[in-house]
């Protein structure tokens, strides 16, 4: 399985930023509704659209990025975390 086989770019939509599965919601968005809501529940049920693969993907994503990671990078094994448990 691809690390980041959720996360898809095409240059057409949403001018080519890194979207969840090829929908119009983009890597940024999902941080931002991270940032928003009280818990990843919260979130997966106002947009029902999502997984929480999705989040969990995105989040992994967007800290590969900033750390200067790429997607062929291999995984470092933390990634096993009580999601239902995380609250902001």
């Amino acid at each position: 399985m691809d690390k980041y086989d959720r996360i898809t770019i095409e240059p057409g939509k949403l001018g080519g930023k890194p979207c969840i599965r090829g929908m119009r919601i983009s890597v940024a968005h999902v941080l931002r509704l991270v940032s928003a809501y009280p818990t990843i529940a919260d979130i997966l049920a106002e947009f029902p659209e999502l997984e929480e693969e999705d989040i969990r993907q995105a989040l992994r994503y967007a800290a590969d990025r900033m750390d200067g990671v790429s997607n062929t990078d291999e995984q470092d094994g933390q990634d096993d975390h009580e999601w239902d448990t995380i609250r902001l």
